[in-house]
């Protein structure tokens, strides 16, 4: 730990900042994790695309198809492989408690810098908000690392601005991804104050809720290194820009950006978000590899309109 449990917020307010991105997990043909393609990856997202931070073995990740050993792997290995050069957040998620508190215990004592837990599943309860305030305070009473909620359409539901902040009281509660529409995290911004880190993992939003609601911080998804390359930094470069209050050249730069985002979000099959992304990745010369079941593949034909669309869409490689 980089810090004690009451130093947690103020820790998190003064290192979670800039651009963090949400690892997908490269694999093997016999669907065993990449750990040398995850080191390179990571490697190049942080040295060369100046990605600030990494949500490991999240959503994109594929978790759900992980066992706890491979789960406190994949942390060990992004812990070592970042090392001082960028931050990590690691992916606690499950809908054991028990499972939960093991990964959030692992994470702790091998010095990743905060850890995530979305909010879980829950069946037959419509009354949710005293239920999850226990759930998190549980979670915070157990260990000292920092902690970000994540709230997203997933769990069946989304909590609400007014829970969130109630939440963020707790001593070790530092941020929150909270994947919702734009007036509910702009409530939550304007509610919670300095008491707790708002983002959303959204991309075509960012500059907004940097120059709108002064944001500091990306977290998190995989545009930090899809739509880049060591020779196109733009949305780091608008990131800079707007952090230093030249708003209309970061416009220029992101709105550059526009056919990048549409020859990547409209190859992408519905069913295939992780597996299409990984496609992309080795077309950037990153470690991609298939997808676990129950995700599905893509086809022949699916990879050639994304490689089309790739090597059309203005990317300098």
């Amino acid at each position: 730990m980089k810090y004690r449990k009451n130093e947690a917020k103020q820790y998190a307010r003064e290192h979670m900042k800039g651009i963090w991105a949400a690892a997908l997990n490269p694999m093997r043909a016999d669907f065993s994790i990449d750990e040398e393609g995850l080191e390179r990856n990571i490697a190049h997202w942080v040295d060369d695309l100046k990605i600030q931070g990494l949500f490991i073995a999240g959503k994109q990740g594929e978790f759900f198809s992980m066992s706890l050993a491979e789960r406190k792997r994949n942390f060990d290995l992004a812990v070592q492989a970042c090392g001082d050069r960028a931050g990590t957040i690691m992916s606690c998620s499950d809908q054991n408690f028990d499972a939960v508190i093991e990964l959030a215990r692992h994470a702790q004592q091998i010095g990743a810098d905060y850890i995530v837990v979305h909010a879980p599943v829950l069946h037959f309860i419509h009354d949710r908000e005293e239920t999850l305030f226990n759930y998190y305070k549980m979670i915070c009473d157990e260990v000292d690392i920092g902690i970000a909620l994540w709230s997203h359409p997933d769990s069946g539901y989304l909590m609400t601005p007014e829970l969130c902040k109630r939440l963020a009281d707790l001593p070790n509660i530092v941020a929150i991804k909270y994947s919702v529409p734009r007036e509910m995290y702009t409530e939550l911004s304007k509610l919670a104050g300095d008491s707790l880190i708002v983002s959303t993992a959204s991309e075509d939003e960012w500059l907004d809720n940097i120059t709108e609601l002064d944001w500091r911080l990306y977290l998190c998804s995989s545009p930090p290194y899809l739509i880049q390359t060591p020779n196109d930094l733009r949305m780091h470069e608008y990131t800079e820009l707007a952090f230093a209050g030249r708003v209309d050249e970061a416009r220029k730069v992101s709105e550059s950006l526009a056919p990048v985002r549409h020859a990547l979000k409209s190859t992408r099959p519905g069913g295939k978000p992780q597996a299409q992304q990984k496609v992309w990745q080795s077309l950037l010369g990153q470690a991609g590899g298939p997808v676990r079941a129950p995700l599905l593949q893509m086809t022949d034909q699916e990879i050639a309109v994304t490689t089309d669309a790739f090597h059309t869409c203005g990317l300098k490689l």
